[in-house]
């Protein structure tokens, strides 16, 4: 069977349903693919289920900090059973009601593998969808195949969220998001958490002092961080994982009766067969021009992790270049992605985020700048919740007063991130951020003292 349609979208999250529905709203015939149930990353197995999780153990560690500060947080627990059901609350209905959703726009979805078959043409179960005007892969992104052996011990990011229950032990492989995110929420749940990085940093995106307080802060919690640390194999062993590891020292041998991934992800496109259908790609997705428009098929466009930009792997760049696709489909190509000020959020108890330059990246630029950077640990806003770990460094401009980077490490940093990102994409300079009128004593208010 055959059918055809104005654009066919492969992909279901944020990029997907942001083209989808500008498209069907042009008057566009549209059909979404997606082999797994509709939504997408964020929504049923990232960011947004995470936060659930986030919530909880935040608010443990919120109590305990004020432990002889007036709380008395005696007998307080995350009960990880009735955490991951109020998680589902969110999750469970979510892919029925984008189902719903696409069906009064008037968007043909079909719940199945995608697979190029043509250079137009992509074959969703026993239907062959034909593209008179475009194909957009939005497909997301998947967790890397690791050189390691017993790899299939391996539980995903996806896995651990729906763990009925939580095990008494787990090491995480890598030290980005995931791993430093999950163990900050599985050891304050109680769990004896280990984070095995091969590199000598974790969290290379962001400001190296404050990734070292970070890691300070997470070994404080009982976390075992080993850095130069790099896995060489999993073995299923008398009812444990034994995690063989070669570090500075020598080989060692971690025992773990769980083993999480969280050592990068790629784009998921292995399935899609795009060479049938011309779609040059490579690990970092799909090769795409300034308007995100396939290099070698000129009916296909990418957006979100899957296309091969330079910009961050982030739901807000995802919807943001769904924006940018819809754009140029519906009105030919002019528009293109600028990915300037963009913040990003480790979340963490207490969260490290960022947005622009490092100081690094400055000095590779050959940009001059000032650094503001202090500790803000007794600041009133750290003391009064009882964080011990929090600081900043804003990268300014002197000759100009632009701010260049912002790097926020403690409480509601995650929020406090967006009021730099807000003034370095409109071009506010330090000297007007400083003349702002905060509520107070707030978050916020503390900002004007970060840009010198």
């Amino acid at each position: 069977m055959t059918a055809t349609f104005d654009l066919v979208v492969i992909g279901s999250g944020t990029a997907a349903q942001t083209v989808a529905t500008g498209c069907r709203a042009a008057g566009w015939t549209v059909a979404m693919i997606d082999k797994r149930p509709f939504g997408g990353t964020c929504a049923l197995r990232g960011c947004d289920p995470k936060k659930v999780l986030v919530g909880a153990a935040a608010a443990v560690d919120a109590a305990r900090l004020l432990s002889g500060n007036g709380i008395r947080p005696g007998g307080l627990a995350v009960d990880w059973a009735e955490l991951i059901r109020f998680k589902r609350t969110f999750t469970d209905p979510y892919p029925e009601n984008v189902r719903a959703r696409l069906e009064r726009a008037g968007i043909v979805a079909f719940q199945s593998a995608a697979r190029f078959v043509g250079r137009a043409d992509v074959r969703a179960g026993d239907t062959v969808l034909h593209a008179a005007r475009a194909i957009v892969v939005a497909a997301g992104a998947s967790p890397e195949d690791l050189p390691i052996v017993g790899r299939e011990h391996l539980i995903t990011s996806d896995q651990f969220l729906d763990l009925p229950a939580l095990p008494t032990s787990v090491a995480f492989v890598g030290g980005g998001y995931i791993s430093f995110e999950f163990a900050h929420v599985a050891a304050r749940a109680g769990a004896r958490v280990t984070i095995l990085h091969r590199g000598g940093r974790p969290l290379v995106e962001f400001d190296a002092a404050l990734v070292d307080r970070l890691v300070a802060r997470t070994r404080a919690l009982g976390v075992d961080v080993q850095l130069n640390t790099e896995v060489r194999a999993i073995q299923s062993a008398d009812g444990v994982y034994r995690v063989t590891a070669d570090g500075r020292t020598g080989s060692s041998v971690i025992d773990a009766t769980l083993v999480v991934h969280g050592a990068g992800r790629t784009a998921d496109l292995g399935d899609l067969a795009l060479d049938a259908g011309g779609v040059r790609f490579s690990g970092a997705g799909v090769a795409v021009n300034e308007y995100l428009q396939s290099v070698s098929n000129p009916l296909v466009y990418a957006a979100g992790d899957c296309a091969d930009t330079d910009a961050p792997a982030l739901t807000p760049v995802a919807n943001y270049e769904g924006r940018i696709v819809a754009t140029n489909l519906l009105e030919g190509n002019h528009a293109s992605p600028t990915y300037e000020a963009i913040p990003s959020v480790v979340f963490t108890v207490p969260p490290l985020a960022a947005v622009g330059s490092r100081e690094d990246q400055a000095r590779a630029k050959g940009v001059p700048f000032v650094s503001h950077r202090e500790d803000t640990s007794a600041w009133h806003s750290s003391r009064r919740v009882g964080e011990t770990s929090s600081a900043y460094n804003v990268l300014v401009e002197p000759s100009t007063g632009r701010i260049l980077g912002a790097h926020l490490l403690g409480p509601r940093a995650d929020e406090t991130i967006n009021l730099f990102a807000l003034a370095m994409r409109t071009g506010i300079s330090a000297d007007r951020f400083k003349e702002m009128l905060w509520a107070y004593p707030t978050y916020g208010s503390d900002t004007v003292h970060m840009v010198g």
